[in-house]
């Protein structure tokens, strides 16, 4: 099942090399949750799924709190009157001032489905400010949201620094992570899907913590560009590297294969 939102670097294409090296366990638990691609095409008996994004987490909490009512008010922000410009802008400004929960996850998915190229992106003082798409009629993921609603009633969901998540890792858990990549050169950074951003520390920590919860039977695959630094870091993993077809640029024709690479730190099993 493909995910309700668009993503930059979702894994929905790679999902089946990294279900074939994902081993069995009671538990998946992903620090990065992203679109939820991974976990929506994997079967384990219940799933932890975190993010620093809070937006992320109330939209995934609300919907699966709500259900079908929550799916039908998201709905109403599916309409020509609304795929303007102006609305998109005046939308933005409401979903940067609410205090209305359920409203601000609704404008989440409407954001991300009318917004330019699905971004998911911030300013220095926390606003969200991806442009409008314009796209001719944006799709409304009303089957993707149900599947969604029905598998997440085992689901507890987070917000949370990826620390704070590994840390609540057991044995018979399995985790996957999909960081905030290394960029492939110093013009294509882009790790501010909350603010904060996503540095060296932060990488070499999260590798750092996978070793050790690898060492403990506690299996941990990561996600990640193909590149010097990555290879240093993940250097006691398993690493498989793949080709991905980017589709985050905005000139499709200059779209190229990203190397990549899927680090596996442990083997063990429940």
């Amino acid at each position: 099942m493909r995910p309700f939102l668009k993503w930059a670097g979702g894994k929905y294409r790679l999902v089946p090399r990294i279900r074939a090296l994902l081993p069995p366990g009671r538990r998946l638990i992903e620090p990065f949750a992203g679109s939820g691609a991974v976990w929506l095409n994997t079967d384990y008996p219940q799933a932890l799924l975190a993010d620093v994004n809070s937006d992320l987490i109330l939209l995934y909490r609300t919907l699966q709190q709500q259900g079908q009512e929550f799916i039908a008010y998201c709905r109403g922000y599916f309409t020509p009157e609304h795929n303007t410009a102006d609305s998109y802008y005046a939308l933005r400004r409401r979903f940067n001032e609410t205090s209305d929960l359920r409203d601000k996850a609704a404008l989440f998915l409407y954001l991300n489905r009318h917004g330019f190229n699905g971004l998911c992106r911030y300013n220095a003082a926390g606003g969200f400010n991806v442009p409008f798409g314009r796209y001719s009629r944006p799709y409304f993921p009303e089957e993707e949201l149900r599947y969604f609603a029905v598998k997440a009633r085992s689901v507890e969901f987070l917000r949370a620094d990826f620390r704070v998540v590994l840390a609540a890792a057991s044995r018979g858990d399995v985790v996957y992570c999909d960081p905030p990549y290394v960029p492939l050169s110093r013009t294509a950074n882009f790790t501010d899907y909350a603010a904060g951003g996503f540095g060296d520390r932060d990488q070499e920590d999260l590798a750092a913590l996978a070793q050790t919860l690898g060492a403990q039977g506690i299996p941990v695959l990561i996600s990640n560009h193909a590149t010097a630094f990555t290879e240093r870091v993940y250097k006691t993993a398993c690493v498989e590297r793949v080709g991905v077809q980017r589709s985050i640029s905005c000139d499709g024709e200059n779209r190229k294969v990203a190397p990549e690479l899927l680090a596996l730190f442990g083997s063990g099993g429940s």
